[in-house]
């Protein structure tokens, strides 16, 4: 055009004045099963995502103040470049009447509604009716103030609402990787320096989806979700990535010590849900297991067949970790919960003929019960129906095993075992070394 002049369009917005009831109580309305309000009732929010860089789709998120936010919630819609319309910071009013509230792993949304297998959930609200709904208030846009949280304190009062996740860098494994692999949405991971976790959310369909993720630590900004009792960062563009700080120094919080190692194999008679494994730590210390793995070779297999990982657990100074195949029979029998509870066919459910290994988290073994390759049965490491105990002038573990270092009851062992059945609970002290 000739004339480059124009006029400003004309500001569509809503100054009417309305009854707002607050997002707590639209959610308390919300009992077990997706809704429709038939009241004339209405909301109001602060928009804080943004489709303009593909990251979000026929969704708008809001939450119910500008700053320090109470919640938040979104409505899903038929609307694409919903930004032109719905700028962040933006109050919005919504008109509940007619449309549906439903709930999902902690998010409550409204829209419109599709129906699966009889059951109602909240969809999309049609485009034709979204205005009519979704007003423009004619309220200046004084823009959002994220929350600052640092990973370990999210809490569910955050879900939905615009937070700023502080001192957090792309895990090591992902550094070199895009965004999102290409229209498949991608979940990456954010780590802070004391290895709390963060998955963030890209779609494949974003317009950043091909740049490659930050090398840096800073500050991720996104609205915040939850999908399997884990909480998710969904961030609008890559500018919600302030990462300009040096990476968390390398945390070494994987030991290893052979003053932790196996005192006791049970395989009792008389009970076989009465089956453990102790094991005890002979150090002035507690130590963390993080990294840990207790490893079973069944009979004469040469691949490990089950294994526990211990890395959530921490053995005190001198002290005793028993771990139970089947902890209410244990219970029953012994009097106390195990320390760790376990399946059946795991390393603490061996028969007697099998070899047991404490391993480290290097690869290294630290313990052995048994050898490797070769079963058990009529053995000099045979516990069936019997036990396999440490003798107290053992004060660590050992990488070969060595009979001698031992007591070992079974019903048809080898010279040097002691072919005499033992029956829970009587022949049995677990916790105890």
């Amino acid at each position: 055009m000739k004339d480059k002049e124009f006029d400003a369009p004309d500001l569509e917005c809503s100054d009417t004045e309305f009854t707002f009831i607050s997002l707590s109580e639209l959610k308390n309305m919300y009992v077990d099963e997706t809704i429709q309000i038939q009241e004339d009732l209405v909301i109001k929010g602060y928009v804080i995502s943004s489709d303009k860089d593909g990251n979000f789709f026929n969704t708008i998120h809001f939450q119910d103040e500008p700053s320090n936010p109470l919640g938040g919630m979104k409505i899903e819609l038929e609307l694409r470049d919903a930004h032109l319309f719905f700028n962040v910071g933006q109050q919005i009013i919504i008109k509940l009447k007619g449309l549906y509230l439903g709930e999902s792993k902690g998010i409550y949304k409204i829209g419109g509604v599709f129906t699966s297998f009889g059951n109602r959930s909240v969809g999309r609200l049609p485009k034709n009716v979204v205005f009519d709904h979704v007003l423009v208030s004619c309220k200046g846009n004084l823009g959002i103030e994220p929350t600052s949280v640092a990973i370990s304190e999210l809490n569910a009062s955050m879900l939905n609402t615009l937070v700023a996740v502080t001192d957090v860098e792309i895990t090591q494994e992902e550094l070199g990787e895009s965004f999102a692999i290409k229209e498949e949405e991608t979940l990456r991971t954010l780590v802070d320096c004391g290895d709390n976790e963060l998955v963030i959310v890209n779609s494949g369909y974003a317009d950043f989806q091909a740049e490659i993720l930050p090398d840096k630590m800073g500050t991720a900004t996104g609205i915040l979700t939850k999908d399997n009792n884990e909480y998710q960062l969904i961030i609008r563009s890559v500018d919600d990535l302030s990462f300009n700080q040096e990476r968390c120094e390398d945390l070494i919080d994987e030991f290893t010590s052979s003053l932790i190692f196996i005192s006791e194999i049970a395989d009792p008679d008389n009970n076989a849900g009465a089956r453990f494994v102790e094991l005890y730590n002979a150090s002035e210390e507690s130590l963390s297991l993080k990294g840990w793995m207790l490893e079973r070779y069944t009979n004469d297999n040469i691949q490990v067949s089950s294994s526990i990982d211990l890395s959530e657990y921490v053995i005190e100074a001198n002290g005793l970790i028993v771990i139970s195949p089947n902890a209410e029979e244990f219970k029953n029998v012994y009097g106390f919960e195990p320390d760790i509870s376990v399946g059946t066919n795991s390393p603490a459910d061996s028969n007697g003929d099998d070899t047991i290994v404490l391993v480290d988290p290097f690869g290294m073994i630290i313990d052995i019960f048994g050898v490797i390759g070769e079963d058990g049965s009529n053995t000099n490491h045979e516990f069936e129906d019997g036990a396999a105990v440490r003798k107290l002038d053992v004060v660590s573990g050992n990488s070969i095993f060595t009979a001698s270092e031992w007591t070992i009851y079974n019903d048809t062992g080898d010279a040097g075992t002691i072919n005499q059945p033992q029956n829970a609970p009587l022949d049995f002290s677990p916790s105890v070394r």
